[in-house]
C-alpha cells in the first residue's frame, strides 16, 4: 500500500484523529464519499446540463 508499512500507517491515523477528533472522523468520510459519488454520476452521465444546453445552442443557430 504506497510502500507504507504497518508502524507508518499506524502513525498516520493517530495523527489524524489528533487533528479532526474521533467523532468527526465519520462525518468527514461521509462527506467525503458522498463526493467522490457525485463525482463518479457526473462523469459517467452522458451529457450534463451545461453540455446540453451547448448542443442546443449550436443546433439553434443551424
Amino acid at each position: 500500500m504506497f510502500g507504507l508499512g504497518p508502524t507508518e500507517i499506524l502513525v498516520i491515523t493517530i495523527v489524524i484523529i489528533g487533528l479532526f477528533g474521533a467523532k468527526r472522523l465519520p462525518e468527514i468520510a461521509r462527506s467525503l464519499g458522498r463526493g467522490i459519488r457525485e463525482f463518479k454520476q457526473e462523469i459517467r452521465s452522458p451529457l450534463t446540463q451545461e453540455t446540453q444546453q451547448i448542443t442546443r445552442d449550436h443546433h439553434e443557430a443551424d
